[in-house]
C-alpha cells in the first residue's frame, strides 16, 4: 500500500489563536515570521494548513458556500454566449449600455477568482485552487484545448503562490517528470501575470533558443489570443507576434461598475508590459528588470552554457538591492550529469527551504519542489483529478471514460523491471519518470568504474525501505559536556551524523589504557575511515567536505556484519568542531579510524588529547619501514599510486560482495544513499571531490587491514655442505678429494 508523503495537513498555530485572528481578518498575505508560515489567503481568513516538501503554506478559510457542478468535479465553466462575441475594449464600448449593466457582477466575480481564488466540490469535498491555477483551468488554452484538474497541479499552483507571496524567495525550483505540464502552465501565468502589470517584462529561456521561441509562439501567444475581452488588453503590433508580446490598454478599466458614457472618449492608457524570449546563454537577459523569468528546461542546458552562471546572473534582474522585486519559475526534467544535470542538481539542492541564511533565504533564493511521478501520470488520474496510486479494489475511471484497473506503483515497477537488463535505458526511464530525487538525478551507467547495477539496485531497495527509518540523524556529544569522558548519541534532524546501528549499552564507551595511551576496545568489531581537512574556511567558501563512515567486521559480539553503520559528510564552521566530532564517533564506538596523514590536523587532535592509539597506523609497511611522523600520529597518505589503487579496488570488492541484490530476495545493509551516489559518480583520477568515497574505502581497508600488509621475500641463501668422502679398500680409508 502506498502512502504519500508529498503534501500534509499541520497544526502549528493554535486554533483559537486562529479563530480570534479570523473574527477580525488580522492574516496578511505574506510570510507570517511569527508562525513560520507563508500565508496566501487574500480575505484575511486562515484555514488549513498544509507541508509541502518543508514549506508550510496557510490557505483561506473555507467559506460557507461553495460551487459544486452538476457533476461534483471541476468542470469549466461556460462562458456566456453574449459576450463571446466581444473581442476586445472597441466591442464593449460601442455594446449598448442598458446589456453593460448585467454583466458587471459576473465581470466582477471572474476579476476576484482570479485574485482571490476559488472554492469548488470535487468528489463531495470542498476543494480550493489558487487563482493562477483558476486562470489556468478556466481561460488558458493548451494542446488539447481546456486543460484537466489535477491534484497535482493544485499542488503546484498552491506552492508557487507561497513562492510569490514570499518576500525573501526568489521563486521556484521544480524538478518535475516528463509531460508534466510545466511549459502550459508556466505560460499561463506568464500571460495571467503581464495582463494585470503595469510598465513590467517577463521573459523566457530554454534550452535552446529556438525552444524558447516555440513555447512563445505555441504556448503563451495563442493562451493570450484566446482570453476573454475584459482580461485581455489591447496587445501592439501583430495578432501573433514572433518575437515580443506589447500590450497597451489595461484590462483592469473593465471592472469598474461606473463607466458611463463619457468616459468613452478617454485616451487609451497602455500597460507598457511585454513578454518575449531570448537565446540561451550564460548572460541572457543581463542587466534587466523582470517581474517574472519562466526558465524551461533548465535541467537540460548543456556546455558552454551553464544553468548556474546563468541564474547568477538573472537573479540580480529580479531584485532592487535587498528587495526582491520580480520571480522565477523554473522547472525541468534532469539530463545526465554532465550533460546539464549536475549543474540543475546543484541548483535544485541549494534550494532546500531547510538551508536558508541569516537573512531567511536559501543559498539559491529559490525554493525546491520536486512532484513524484506518481501523482501526475497520464492515464492514471481519475475524473476527479486524483492519482490512482494502488490498485483499484472498485471501478475508477479517468477523465476520458477509461477504466483504470490497476494502479501507477505497479505499473511503474513492472516498467522498471523490464529494463534493468540494460542499465543505461533504465536511468533514462528513471530521469524521465522519478519517483525519488535520487531517481530525477541518475546519471548514466558508462562513467563509472564501480558496478552501478548494484549500486542503483540498493539505492532503489532504499527509496523503498525509508519510511522504515533504517537509520537515525543526530550528534554525538559529551555526557554533561565534559570532555574525555562518556559520549552519549542524540537525535537532531538537523544534525550531522547518519548512524544505522548502535552497539549494545556494555560495548558503547569501551576504552582499554596501555601506559596512559587510550585505545579501542571494539577494534575487533570495526573501523572507521576518514577523509579530514586542516582549514576551517576556504576564500570561496567551496571547501571540500570532512567525512567519516564506520564500518563493522565479522565477529563474535552481536553486529550485523559487513554493516556501514555511520555516515558523516560535513563541514562544520570551524576544524575543531569536526576533529571533536570524530573523536566522539571513536570513543562510543570503541574502534580506531583509518585516516589520510596528508591533513595531520586531526591525527595531532587525538594524539594531543592522549587517543593515538585509536588512530591505525597504515597496514602496507612494516614498524621500522615508517617515517617519523608516521608513527608519531599513524594514518595513510592520499598520495602514492599504489594506494590509490588499493582503495579502488577495497570499494569495488565491498559493492561487489555487500551492495545491491545478494541473491534470494535479500540486499545489501548499506542505507546512505549520499555515499552510494558519490560511488556512482567516482572518478579516481579527481579523488578530491569524492569525499564520501575516500572516507568509506578507508574504512574497508581498516577492517580488512590483513590483505594490505608487506609480504616481503626473504631470500635463503643456499647451504653449500661438503660431506667428506673415503674410499674403503685395504686396510685404511683414504680421503677422496
Amino acid at each position: 500500500m502506498y502512502n504519500q508523503s508529498l503534501v500534509k495537513v499541520v497544526e502549528p498555530i493554535k486554533k483559537t489563536t486562529i479563530t480570534r485572528m479570523n473574527r477580525g481578518k488580522k492574516w496578511k498575505y505574506g510570510y507570517n515570521k511569527e508562525h513560520d508560515i507563508i500565508v496566501i489567503s487574500k480575505t484575511g481568513k486562515l484555514g488549513k494548513i498544509l507541508e509541502i516538501q518543508n514549506l508550510r503554506i496557510g490557505l483561506p478559510l473555507e467559506p460557507m458556500q461553495v460551487h459544486m457542478h452538476k457533476s461534483s468535479k471541476w468542470q469549466k465553466i461556460e462562458y456566456p454566449k453574449e459576450l463571446s462575441k466581444l473581442k476586445n475594449i472597441f466591442d464593449w464600448r460601442s455594446y449598448p449600455e442598458d446589456q453593460k449593466e448585467k454583466w458587471y457582477d459576473y465581470i466582477d466575480e471572474e476579476f476576484k477568482r482570479r485574485d482571490e481564488g476559488f472554492w469548488f466540490t470535487n468528489n463531495g469535498k470542498p476543494i480550493y485552487i489558487t487563482g493562477s491555477h483558476y486562470m489556468y483551468l478556466q481561460w488558458s488554452k493548451i494542446d488539447v484545448g481546456a486543460p484537466d484538474f489535477r491534484e497535482a497541479n493544485r499542488i503546484f499552483y498552491i506552492f508557487w503562490e507561497a513562492c510569490k507571496a514570499d518576500k525573501r524567495c526568489y521563486g521556484m525550483c521544480y524538478l518535475k517528470n516528463r509531460r508534466s505540464g510545466f511549459s502550459f502552465m508556466s505560460s499561463a501565468e506568464t500571460v495571467n501575470l503581464a495582463t494585470i502589470s503595469s510598465d513590467s517584462r517577463y521573459g523566457i529561456l530554454s534550452k535552446s533558443g529556438s525552444d524558447a521561441k516555440k513555447m512563445f509562439t505555441d504556448k503563451v501567444v495563442p493562451i493570450s489570443v484566446n482570453y476573454p475581452f475584459f482580461f485581455k488588453p489591447i496587445q501592439d503590433g501583430m495578432d501573433r507576434p514572433k518575437s515580443e508580446l506589447a500590450y497597451r490598454v489595461p484590462a483592469s478599466k473593465f471592472t469598474r461598475r461606473k463607466i458611463v458614457a463619457n468616459e468613452h472618449q478617454e485616451d487609451l492608457v497602455g500597460l507598457d508590459t511585454t513578454i518575449d524570449w531570448k537565446n540561451t546563454g550564460d548572460n541572457s537577459y543581463d542587466g534587466e528588470k523582470l517581474n517574472l523569468l519562466v526558465h524551461d528546461e533548465s535541467g537540460k542546458w548543456e556546455r558552454p552554457d551553464n544553468i548556474l552562471n546563468n541564474w547568477r546572473v538573472t537573479k540580480t534582474c529580479l531584485r532592487l538591492g535587498a528587495k526582491v522585486v520580480g520571480k522565477c519559475m523554473m522547472g525541468s526534467t534532469s539530463n545526465a550529469l554532465d550533460k546539464g544535470g549536475n549543474n540543475f542538481k546543484k541548483l535544485y539542492y541549494d534550494s532546500d527551504v531547510t538551508k536558508r541564511n541569516r537573512n531567511g533565504q536559501t543559498k539559491s533564493g529559490l525554493y525546491s519542489l520536486f512532484v513524484p511521478m506518481e501523482w501526475n501520470y497520464e492515464g492514471f488520474i481519475d475524473e476527479y483529478g486524483q492519482p490512482v496510486f494502488n490498485n483499484p479494489s472498485d471501478d475508477v475511471y479517468g477523465p476520458d471514460g477509461e477504466l483504470i484497473d490497476y494502479g501507477i506503483v505497479d505499473h511503474w515497477n513492472n516498467e522498471a523491471e523490464g529494463l534493468k537488463s540494460d542499465q543505461d535505458a533504465l536511468n533514462e526511464f528513471y530521469r524521465q519518470f522519478p519517483r525519488t530525487e535520487e531517481h530525477a538525478f541518475r546519471d548514466e551507467a558508462k562513467n563509472s568504474i564501480f558496478n552501478l547495477v548494484k549500486i542503483y539496485e540498493q539505492i532503489d531497495y532504499n527509496d523503498g525501505t525509508r519510511s522504515l527509518s533504517t537509520y537515525s540523524t543526530g550528534n554525538f556529544q559529551w555526557v554533561n559536556g565534559i570532555k574525555d569522558t562518556q559520549v552519549i548519541f542524540y537525535p537532531d534532524p538537523k544534525g550531522r551524523f547518519n548512524v544505522s546501528w548502535f552497539p549494545e549499552q556494555h560495548l558503547q564507551n569501551k576504552i582499554i589504557v596501555k601506559k596512559g595511551i587510550k585505545y579501542p576496545a571494539n577494534e575487533h568489531m570495526g573501523a572507521f575511515g576518514c577523509d579530514s581537512y586542516d582549514i576551517s574556511g576556504t576564500v570561496d567558501g567551496r571547501g571540500s567536505n570532512g567525512a567519516l563512515h564506520g564500518l563493522t567486521k565479522f565477529s563474535m559480539e552481536n553486529c550485523p556484519p559487513n554493516h556501514m553503520f555511520l555516515e558523516y559528510i560535513a563541514r562544520p564552521q570551524t576544524a575543531e568542531i569536526f576533529f571533536e566530532d570524530v573523536l566522539m564517533a571513536l570513543v562510543f564506538y570503541g574502534m580506531p579510524v583509518l585516516a589520510e596523514n596528508n591533513k595531520p590536523r586531526l591525527l595531532y587532535h587525538l594524539k594531543r588529547r592522549g587517543y593515538r592509539g585509536y588512530s591505525m597506523t597504515r597496514p602496507d609497511k612494516y614498524w621500522n619501514k615508517l617515517s617519523t611522523s608516521e608513527k608519531e600520529i599513524g594514518g595513510i597518505p592520499n598520495s602514492s599510486e599504489d594506494i590509490k589503487q588499493a582503495h579502488a579496488a577495497a570499494v569495488e570488492m565491498y559493492i561487489q560482495q555487500h551492495v545491491g541484490h545478494l541473491g534470494d530476495g535479500n540486499y545489501g545493509n548499506i542505507y546512505f544513499n549520499k555515499t552510494l551516489n558519490d560511488w556512482s559518480r567516482f572518478d579516481i583520477n579527481k579523488r578530491t571531490k569524492f569525499d564520501a568515497t575516500i572516507s568509506s574505502g578507508l574504512a574497508i581497508m581498516a577492517c580488512n587491514r590483513h590483505l594490505y600488509a608487506p609480504n616481503v621475500k626473504v631470500e635463503k641463501p643456499k647451504l653449500n655442505i661438503n660431506i667428506a668422502k673415503y674410499a674403503n679398500t685395504g686396510s685404511v680409508s683414504k680421503l677422496i678429494k
